[in-house]
Formats: C-alpha cells, structure tokens, sequence
C-alpha cells in the first residue's frame, strides 16, 4: 500500500464512493455468465452450447475480444451476421448474471457503512449495469447509485457530472468524499479536480492492474485489497 496523503481534521470524510466492475465483483465473471446465457440463447445457431460458451471466453482472450460474436457466427458459417450481433449483444447485456461481490468488498461495505454514507459511480451500459446491481444486492446497501449511461450522451468518466451528482445526492460536499476504483486511465481525474480523496484498489487480477493514470489522475493512494479501506480510512479521517 502506498503512503497515505494526510488531511486536516476538518476535512473529515463523510462519504465513499465506489467504482463497480473489477472494484466490488470481478468483471470476468460477468463476462462468462453473459456469454453462457448467449451460447443458451442461440443454441440453434451456434450449436453446442457448453462448447460455444468456451469459445466465446478463449475469444474474449485473444485479439478478437471487441468482435466475439462477430467471429464466432463467422466460424460457424452464418454469412450475415451482422443481422444476429445486436440480438446477441442485447441478450449478453441484459441477462441475469450469475455474479458475487468480492469477499473483501462485502466486508468493506458492512464495516463502512457503520461511519459513511455508502455510493456508487459506474460506467457501462444501463440494462448490464443494473442487472449486475441487483444481482449483487447493491441497492440495498447503498445511499446513492449513479449509471454514467443513464446520465446521457458524453457524461461517462472521466466528466465529472456523475460524481457531482452522488455527492449532491448523499449531501456531502466534495472534500468529504472519496472514491475507491480500479482504473486510473479514467476513474480519478473527475474526483480529484473536485477535491476528493482518490484511492485506487489494485487486483492482481484485475483488466487495469498495469495500467498508467494521466498526470491529473493519480490516486492520492493505492490498496490491493479492501480489506485495507476501513484502517486507512481510520487513520486518515
């Protein structure tokens, strides 16, 4: 864990905020439970659903992971796919997943809970990030929740509506707030030109692990684990 920036006592938080995907739950899971409901879906047309599931994951893992359904139709001799992606991208999406919070992040969110209003801050599509909310039991164990996409067009991180509007809704001002997430590409430009506390969780396993924040994006701290939030928060506020 990296060195704690200090504040003064009067700017005690009030609120913490988390990032979704590969924060509270590891994505990947997401991504298999969708492509076994896909491979269920269109067994008619992909064939064998246990072995179009597997092929959709070891697409995911190579160059093609933008086009899985497109190469996967292409490989099964469908000469118009295009007339099947968007059924198969909707049914990925809107599926309900098969998904668990990380054990450390439901331990962090009963333990916060007890000193903080609790929120959340995601991007990614409405239908699949509400499906993955409701899965994961979130909306019974948060204050405020804020979909990016449900905000409208050009509002995803790193534009700072999104995190204007939980700190509105939790009624805390922003120095009071802080936000626990996973990708520094995008996830802590917002909150720190507004005066949050940034803290990055790093997974070993996680999609963003290695990857670099811009100069206005580093986090004020990184954690590999969770389990580190509730003592850092403690010596900090």
């Amino acid at each position: 864990m990296t060195s704690p920036v200090s504040h003064p006592e009067s700017d005690f938080l009030q609120a913490v905020v988390f990032d979704l995907d590969d924060t509270l739950y590891p994505e990947r899971e997401f991504t298999r439970s969708g492509f076994r409901a896909v491979s269920e879906a269109f067994a008619d047309v992909l064939g064998n659903a246990p072995a179009a599931c597997a092929r959709m994951n070891a697409l995911f893992d190579s160059p093609h992971r933008s086009r899985v359904f497109n190469e996967l139709l292409r490989e099964r001799g469908v000469t118009d796919p295009a007339r099947l992606v968007p059924a198969m991208i909707e049914c990925y999406r809107s599926h309900v997943p098969s998904i668990a919070l990380y054990p450390d992040a439901d331990h962090a969110l009963t333990r916060l809970k007890e000193r903080f209003s609790l929120g959340l801050v995601s991007d990614g599509p409405r239908s699949a990030q509400r499906g993955k909310i409701a899965a994961l039991g979130l909306q019974d164990r948060l204050d405020a929740i804020i979909l990016t996409g449900e905000l409208g067009d050009g509002f995803g991180k790193p534009h700072p509506r999104a995190f204007e509007e939980i700190a509105r809704r939790l009624g805390v001002e922003p120095h009071r707030c802080a936000y626990v997430a996973d990708n520094p590409a995008k996830d802590f430009v917002a909150p720190n030109r507004l005066g949050w506390r940034s803290i990055r969780v790093r997974r070993s396993d996680g999609v963003y692990a290695n990857a670099a924040a811009p100069p206005d994006g580093e986090p004020s701290v990184t954690i590999v684990t969770l389990d580190d939030l509730d003592p850092l928060l403690r010596r900090t506020t």
